[in-house]
């Protein structure tokens, strides 16, 4: 197996030899196109890369068969593509998801959006730089899922045998279905949350999370490295019980920094879900105990999306006066704890297993 060090820089080399392949091709089209590479390339040069890791040490858990050196080169370089694949579909992800929310940084940069925008300003181009932020970001967007999809292809050619490939295929095309689906839901609470039951929002914000960042994020990943691996569906199924209250204390996280995060540390303003009016559980929470005027005044700042400082300040305090953070960090603790219990049940080897408990901690515990 190897160190994870070691596993990151070749799926980056994967990731950079790939866009420098694509930025040659472009460039003989026309140089305009360029961008279109230095950003994408930009954007993946970052990020915790749990997804890569979490499918790789799953298959390696899995991995019983014995290989000889050239099987086992030959399924290494199969799973570093099929990791670089799952980094490039999740980059992706992220400049649809920046423009859906109209999030102006990303790892502390400005988002895909923003930096075309940003070309259009400075070469005085006619039009609207927004309009061209967004087609640009839209396109880098379509060209990454796209791009994802050859080199995991690519990447499945190393298959041990043709059983294995079409297991791959069909996990990472169910992937690819169930983050829109989770994306979409999210986009309607968003929009209709407010108008609709608040003692359903919790229950409806769990829903988005399973398929927006659980199933995407954790259990995805780890079937697609089982089944790369060979394991059988029996085997497989015990993914999901640590694969799922994992991936939603990873959302729970994720929506405690995206209210209460140091902007220094995540790369993006504080309260950024805030002003994106984003329907989280943290949202849910507080909502079951407002009543009245405050709900109205809370559900009013919250869809405004252009709030000053002092009206993030107020909807903090209201979340933290509400219960709903103390609630939300046992809810971390309690899925943490069932995902734990759950991994110690999977039938993978010593060394991945340890690597995973690791990677599900750093999930838990993340400050960005």
């Amino acid at each position: 197996m190897l160190e994870s060090t070691i596993l990151l820089q070749l799926i980056q080399n994967e990731l950079d030899d790939f866009c420098l392949a694509r930025k040659s091709e472009f460039h003989e089209i026309s140089p305009d196109l360029v961008p279109l590479i230095d950003f994408s390339q930009d954007l993946m040069a970052g990020g915790k890369r749990f997804r890569a890791l979490f499918a790789y040490w799953t298959w390696a858990g899995y991995l019983k068969n014995k290989l000889n050196e050239t099987e086992y080169e030959n399924a290494l370089r199969g799973m570093v593509g099929i990791c670089a694949a799952l980094e490039m579909f999740h980059a992706a992800a992220l400049v649809h998801d920046d423009l859906i929310d109209q999030s102006d940084t990303r790892r502390g940069q400005p988002a895909v959006h923003k930096r075309f925008e940003a070309l259009h300003t400075r070469d005085n181009w006619s039009g609207s730089p927004q309009r061209f932020g967004q087609a640009g970001s839209i396109l880098v967007g379509d060209l990454l899922l796209s791009w994802s999809s050859e080199i995991f292809g690519n990447a499945l050619r190393f298959s041990p045998e043709r059983a294995i490939e079409i297991e791959c295929r069909n996990e990472f095309s169910k992937m690819r279905s169930e983050i829109m689906a989770g994306q979409y839901l999210d986009v309607v609470e968003e929009n209709a949350g407010s108008q609709r039951n608040p003692a359903e929002a919790v229950a409806r914000a769990i829903q988005v999370m399973t398929y927006k960042t659980a199933k995407y994020s954790i259990e995805a990943p780890m079937l697609i490295g089982a089944a790369f691996a060979g394991a059988s569906a029996t085997e497989r199924a015990a993914i999901e019980a640590f694969a799922i209250p994992l991936g939603l204390a990873f959302q729970l996280r994720d929506d405690v920094l995206g209210v209460f995060g140091d902007p220094k540390i995540t790369g993006k303003p504080a309260g950024d879900d805030l002003r994106e009016g984003k329907h989280t559980v943290l949202i849910a929470l507080t909502r079951e105990v407002l009543t009245g005027s405050v709900r109205n005044v809370f559900d009013d700042m919250l869809s405004a999306r252009d709030l000053n400082n002092d009206q993030i300040t107020f909807l903090q305090q209201t979340i933290i006066g509400s219960g709903a953070l103390q609630k939300t960090e046992t809810q971390i603790e309690n899925f943490g704890r069932e995902a734990l219990f759950a991994l110690e049940n999977l039938p993978v080897e010593a060394s991945a297993k340890e690597a995973l408990t690791e990677l599900a901690n750093q999930v838990m515990k993340r400050d960005k």
